[in-house]
């Protein structure tokens, strides 16, 4: 093992990794292509690397022809690949001929370079892997863990969906939040208030996903809705069917995009903790943000729709996003009237108090 670690250390990466990394975050996501590079260099190449790194760990947990028990060994495995205790080149060379035939093609590509992604996280600065390392860890156990567990039935609570929202998606808000901080003293500056607002930012932008892609969970036999919700309208998730007129899953939907909208509301407070010089950082946090908001009122006036189709922004939406939010990144009072415009007639709702109260050392064990 000893050995495995020193010829790893000595082994940086090539021209040919950081083309690949590259050219495979367009093939993954054509959001996160158009988004990271708005980052500063230093941290584009990072991010870049940590967000292909949690696609492996997603695609993973999403492929239907590994049982559960093998996605909990395969993320186990990977969670060593990264930390640099185990060989990428046998992990790729082992997981990728089971992948589904079902899996993309990018996703299966990305799978089998496995080793090329990894060189480069192992040549970033401590804080970094460390920032990344966790991330993977915390996503891949809590992943499995609520895999395993996967229903048509829904998630017990509102809380429960809180912990599922941190685990696929709080815990990036922290890792982003903790590279941030090592790019910038002044960002460091303002950790502490920025931990708990990066944890309600990827819950919002989760919860976003998980309301537009309802019944393209349901079709795959999974459902991150809350049962507690909906029982208080008197809906049973189970008889939950695509394109419901039920009012009371129509009074339940809108609950929960209430809900996400209180989040995005915090994303916004965060973006305007992050200084009005570094705009490539804010530029990254307000396209998000902003995308978000308009899938939330895309939702929100169509409640029964039936595929996730029917609510995804148009190219245009998002053009006009880049076009207003790069007009408005240095200024706080532009940007406050921005989400207050687009954000106009959602839901209004509360986060749950509980939210940022896991403790750091016991996420995977709450």
């Amino acid at each position: 093992m000893g050995d495995y670690l020193l010829s790893k250390m000595t082994t940086g990466p090539s021209a040919q990794d950081e083309a690949f990394q590259a050219q495979i975050l367009q093939g993954v996501s054509r959001t996160f292509a158009l988004t990271i590079p708005q980052l500063p260099p230093e941290l584009s190449r990072v991010v870049s690397n940590a967000y292909l790194l949690c696609r492996i760990a997603d695609t993973i947990e999403d492929d239907n022809a590994l049982a559960s028990r093998g996605k909990r060994q395969w993320s186990d495995r990977f969670i060593d690949v990264v930390a640099g205790n185990v060989s990428a080149d046998v992990f790729a060379r082992e997981l990728q001929p089971l992948l589904s035939e079902k899996a993309l093609d990018a996703e299966s590509d990305l799978v089998k370079h496995t080793p090329r992604v990894i060189r480069i996280t192992h040549s970033f600065n401590p804080n970094q892997r460390r920032a990344i390392e966790r991330c993977i860890r915390i996503m891949a156990e809590g992943m499995a863990r609520y895999q395993e567990h996967e229903t048509l039935d829904g998630l017990k609570d509102l809380p429960d969906m809180d912990r599922y929202c941190y685990y696929v998606a709080g815990v990036v808000g922290e890792m982003l939040t903790e590279l941030f901080c090592d790019y910038s003293d002044e960002i460091n500056e303002n950790r502490e208030q920025l931990m708990p607002l990066a944890v309600s930012f990827g819950q919002g932008l989760q919860m976003t996903n998980i309301l537009k892609d309802i019944w393209e969970d349901r079709i795959r036999g999974a459902c991150w809705l809350p049962r507690d919700v909906f029982h208080r309208f008197g809906f049973d998730l189970t008889k939950l069917a695509p394109g419901e007129n039920d009012s009371r899953f129509v009074k339940g939907l809108g609950a929960l995009i209430g809900v996400a909208r209180a989040h995005l509301r915090n994303a916004l407070t965060y973006t305007l903790v992050i200084p009005r010089h570094e705009r490539g950082i804010r530029r990254f946090c307000l396209w998000a943000l902003g995308m978000a908001v308009l899938t939330l009122q895309k939702i929100n006036r169509h409640r029964n729709f039936k595929a996730g189709q029917e609510v995804k922004i148009s190219r245009r939406s998002v053009k006009g996003t880049i076009v207003l939010t790069n007009l408005t990144a240095r200024s706080d009072k532009l940007l406050k009237l921005l989400f207050y415009i687009t954000s106009k007639g959602l839901p209004v709702g509360a986060i749950h108090e509980k939210l940022h109260q896991i403790p750091n050392n016991a996420r995977i064990q709450a």
